[in-house]
């Protein structure tokens, strides 16, 4: 997606050579124009499927998960949870996640109630590096017996191995742009 790759590369910093900072535009200031086109073209590059429910993680997942269930005729957003909370009740799908950028081993929890066999499950997230994060959404979605649409990805860093192991299992990976390298703060695109 050239609009993405050129605001990249505009107001993106490679603060090191495997961190991509997006925050004034993505994952903490969002531009809600570019995630309205973001969410057009999630939609024409997953307009073959029946798309009952869109999964992210929290928290930078959220605003552009709502934004682009929009473009699927609004269809619900779940978002798994990173901690343990009083509002989360009754069963629960888990999973367990490395966080690339924390550092940090946590459990993710979504409701059983909000997702089940019935559901036709589009994953998105900002990032795709490693992949953990996405294993474990996976996971809940098999686990709850819907069908998975495939996974949307804003940003994937090509260079790490997540993007490549999710192919290799079969997995429909869509990602708007896809870094080659980040080195000495330049930020290469592949073709």
């Amino acid at each position: 997606m050239e609009l993405l790759k050129q605001r990249i590369l505009q107001d993106g910093r490679a603060t090191e050579d495997d961190v991509l900072k997006v925050d004034s535009f993505l994952n903490h200031q969002m531009d809600i124009s570019l995630l309205n086109e973001i969410g057009k073209e999630f939609r024409r590059r997953f307009a073959g499927e029946p798309v009952t429910k869109i999964l992210t993680i929290e928290a930078s997942g959220i605003g552009i998960a709502a934004i682009v269930a929009q473009h699927f005729g609004n269809v619900p957003v779940v978002f798994a949870k990173k901690t343990q909370s009083r509002n989360l009740d009754g069963a629960l799908y888990t999973a367990r996640v490395q966080s690339f950028t924390k550092g940090t081993v946590y459990d993710i929890q979504v409701s059983r109630k909000f997702l089940g066999p019935q559901d036709c499950v589009l994953i998105l997230d900002d990032f795709l590096a490693r992949g953990q994060a996405l294993q474990g959404l996976l996971k809940i979605v098999k686990d709850s017996g819907a069908k998975l649409a495939g996974c949307g990805i804003v940003i994937e860093k090509g260079f790490q191995d997540g993007g490549r192991i999710l192919r290799a299992q079969g997995v429909r990976v869509e990602s708007l742009a896809i870094v080659s390298s980040i080195s000495g703060g330049k930020i290469t695109f592949a073709e």
